[in-house]
């Protein structure tokens, strides 16, 4: 069973008189669990629906409705499967204490795997998880692999029961499932041999494995420094030449390079970042994969012809591992508007300077920053620092920090997305 949360106005859902907190029971006799039956169920132009209203009553609907017209139904958040593994570099775990509830929650789950990118392990897996995985057909999925060496991949993830993940993939494969892999490498650990291993053990299971990247493992001041490290220069740079290494064989056999490093891992071994083209189809930007390289090309295909900008003063905030690279976006954004920009780098102040992500940025920090930089019109923030619901990660709001700064302040993810709005007067 699953609960309403909202109802679209003059929506299919509104004329059968669902309300928000009526119970979704069943489609066609089956109990619906999530959001994954809901969309999947009712995905037919004819079905039957039982429903339990607030007040008790139940009711069964016999829909029939034109394929493709939405129910105009929104659903409660589903209870999110906790992460059965203890990595040393868990984020959870990097974490001060005082932030909100919900982002002490350990999460490995692969329905938010197939509907938004994020990785899971897939450790914490029942058997009718993955009769739904292979039911559903849900590629691709986001795989954290970290090693093919079921010892190592276990010590990685303090996970004793994990399963042996080539035969775990090669079940979903055999039915069609398609992954993006991620491999954070601890140095010492899975680096050096065991990264050549696990790139070339993912590279010869098959297409199925649409690509795989390394990314360094990141740690906060408050994470369990005694147990793991960053990787050094050197660490990082001797990884570089081992994906290059996957990916010349992979350009030559399969036109596409597959093995990817993170920006990050770039930056740390200070070797400058590939052309776009090195990124195939940005399939894992939102991992920091390529993400100057994309922005550089939004700017290029969004900004042209983008001119009620000129002659404005843009502020714009990033963390300090963007903050070297933010001039290769900047100066063809200037060219294409005619505004001026000014770098607004902000050091983390609530994690402190090893979290160096934009995306981790508090909404104090900003503020502070702001408050010191060059008078501005107009001030972007990062749009992936702020949830859904106008936070950033320290609790602070859009709106606050917009007030606190007398600033116009929106949050942009490729510059493309506020290039569009009017500017303020």
């Amino acid at each position: 069973m699953i609960k309403v949360a909202g109802v679209e106005p003059a929506s299919i859902g509104e004329e059968l008189g669902l309300l928000a907190g009526s119970e979704l029971v069943s489609v066609n006799g089956r109990e619906l669990e999530d959001f994954l039956d809901w969309e999947f169920l009712t995905a037919d132009e004819e079905f039957l629906l039982h429903v339990r209203q607030p007040d008790g009553q139940e009711i069964e609907y016999d829909i029939e409705r034109p394929l493709g017209e939405a129910l105009g139904v929104s659903l409660e958040p589903p209870r999110i499967r906790r992460c059965a593994n203890r990595c040393d570099f868990c984020f959870v775990d990097g974490l001060p204490d005082g932030l909100r509830d919900v982002l002490y929650i350990r999460d490995d789950d692969y329905r938010l795997s197939f509907r938004y990118g994020n990785f899971a392990t897939l450790t914490n897996l029942k058997p009718r998880d993955v009769e739904r995985i292979i039911e559903y057909r849900l590629s691709p999925l986001y795989v954290s692999v970290h090693a093919t060496d079921p010892t190592i991949r276990r010590y990685l993830l303090r996970n004793p029961t994990a399963p042996e993940i080539i035969p775990q993939l090669r079940r979903f494969a055999d039915y069609g499932i398609e992954f993006h892999t991620q491999i954070v490498m601890a140095p010492g650990v899975n680096d050096g041999e065991t990264l050549r291993q696990t790139l070339a053990d993912l590279y010869a299971f098959g297409p199925s494995i649409i690509g795989c990247s390394v990314v360094p493992v990141g740690l906060t001041e408050y994470s369990k420094h005694q147990l793991v490290r960053e990787p050094n220069e050197a660490e990082c740079r001797a990884a570089l030449t081992l994906i290059d290494e996957r990916a010349d064989i992979a350009l030559r056999e399969r036109g596409r390079r597959w093995a990817l490093g993170a920006d990050e891992l770039y930056l740390r071994a200070a070797v400058e970042l590939p052309a776009a083209e090195a990124y195939d189809d940005f399939d894992q930007v939102e991992n920091g994969v390529g993400s100057v390289r994309w922005l550089q090309r939004r700017i290029s295909d969004g900004a042209a012809g983008v001119r009620e900008w000129a002659g404005r003063r843009i502020g714009v905030v990033t963390g300090t591992a963007m903050g070297p690279l933010m001039p290769m976006v900047l100066d063809p954004l200037a060219r294409e508007t005619g505004a001026s920009f000014e770098l607004v780098t902000v050091v983390n102040s609530l994690f402190g300077p090893r979290v160096t992500t934009a995306g981790l940025l508090p909404g104090a920090a900003i503020r502070d920053a702001l408050a010191g930089a060059q008078p501005m019109d107009l001030a972007l923030v990062p749009g992936e620092a702020i949830n859904d619901d106008g936070l950033f990660v320290d609790g602070m709001s859009l709106d606050a920090l917009a007030a606190a700064v007398g600033l116009d302040v929106r949050p942009s993810r490729d510059f493309a997305d506020a290039l569009d709005e009017e500017f303020a007067t």
